[in-house]
């Protein structure tokens, strides 16, 4: 960031200032008196200074920065320390006003805690977090995820009020409910930092565009902040059958041009990425978290016949149908791994298959 010196005009102690804070009042440190901050003609016209994210020339915004010794923090500005320039936090990812950041160590260990941290740590079992640089912007949040804010960070429900606010809490409800997210996602604007709370899983930023106009739809619990700007409704699956495999009948999509952040179970270089073009693909499990809106998803019999089915040991599986991608969690554990454990094709009855196929067909 650029800056300039100066001297103070009442006590004329030398200061260092921001470029910025031109035509603002700021607060001498020496003498504590009010003045009129003035560029010299050198600094005009004035340039705004680069940042991470698309800035804005914001009256009284700081972004993290070492302190400047003899420097005025202008009246209404902040500067936070110890987050961007923290060695112990690593940059993973950003776009937009959305950046992810990992804690290389635990730091705050106890001799109790020391074995299961270093475990942890070698594992990759680290906690991160996603930090929210807004620049005039709107973003909106899962409820509970907020950490901490600063600025002038303004938050509000989006539900409007009076009667509008009533009705549209009642429908979130019903949204949350069976899609597995909160009933209200809260909504934060301004200028300032927010930061979400840690998290042990993996953090994913996308671009919602790069899944067509239709958008993308999420396995439930996958949300946890968007631009506040995109469309978010709930889509219905086309089969009955989910309920019988436990998917349930309902997911959030999200759609428009804008990013959002979700929480995977495995990092992005685990995912597997499927394209198809009119084909389909089926899946052994809930392991898909994330499909383009144009994907028809149903839950079938992996064979035609129940029989068939029960031989091959497959049962019910998800298909997807069209043209699309899918994104996979290929490291999931799936039906080989339940409880940790390989399959134990002895029951105790010595002859579960023939029994079952009996029972099949004389039902």
């Amino acid at each position: 960031m650029a800056t300039f010196k100066s001297n103070c005009p009442h006590c004329q102690c030398k200061l260092e200032l921001d470029s910025d804070w031109a035509g603002m009042e700021v607060e001498c440190p020496e003498c504590s008196k009010i003045f009129t901050v003035t560029a010299p003609a050198a600094e005009r016209p004035k340039i705004v200074p680069k940042m991470s994210v698309p800035a804005r020339p914001v009256p009284g915004f700081a972004p993290s920065a070492p302190p400047v010794q003899n420097s005025a923090l202008p009246p209404g500005g902040f500067k936070v320390n110890n987050v961007l320039n923290n060695p112990n936090m690593k940059l993973l990812e950003s776009s937009g006003c959305f950046s992810v950041y990992e804690h290389k160590k635990d730091l705050s260990n106890t001799p109790d805690t020391a074995e299961v941290s270093y475990f942890m740590e070698k594992m990759n079992v680290r906690k991160r977090q996603v930090l929210c640089q807004l620049q005039g912007n709107t973003i909106k949040m899962q409820a509970g995820a907020l950490q901490w804010s600063c600025g002038t960070i303004s938050s509000e429900t989006g539900l409007g009020s009076g009667a509008k606010a009533v009705g549209g809490f009642l429908k979130n409800m019903v949204k949350g409910f069976v899609t597995g997210e909160s009933a209200v996602k809260p909504l934060y604007s301004g200028y300032g930092f927010v930061m979400l709370e840690p998290t042990y899983k993996y953090i994913l930023i996308e671009n919602i565009a790069d899944w067509g106009p239709a958008g993308v739809v999420l396995q439930d619990g996958l949300f946890l902040a968007c631009d506040a700007h995109l469309q978010e409704k709930v889509v219905s699956r086309k089969s009955l059958s989910s309920l019988i495999a436990g998917e349930g009948l309902f997911n959030l999509m999200l759609a428009g041009n804008g990013v959002a952040v979700f929480e995977s179970p495995v990092p992005r270089e685990e995912l597997i990425e499927i394209e198809l073009n009119g084909s389909e693909l089926k899946i052994d499990g809930n392991m898909a978290i994330a499909w383009s809106n144009t994907l028809q998803l149903t839950v079938e019999r992996s064979s035609k016949s129940l029989i068939g089915s029960m031989v091959n040991g497959e049962g019910l599986v998800n298909v997807y149908r069209g043209t699309g991608k899918v994104w996979m969690t290929p490291t999931v554990d799936g039906t080989l791994m339940d409880d940790g454990e390989a399959p134990d094709d002895d029951d105790d009855d010595g002859g579960s298959l023939l029994g079952d196929i009996i029972d099949a067909v004389t039902d």
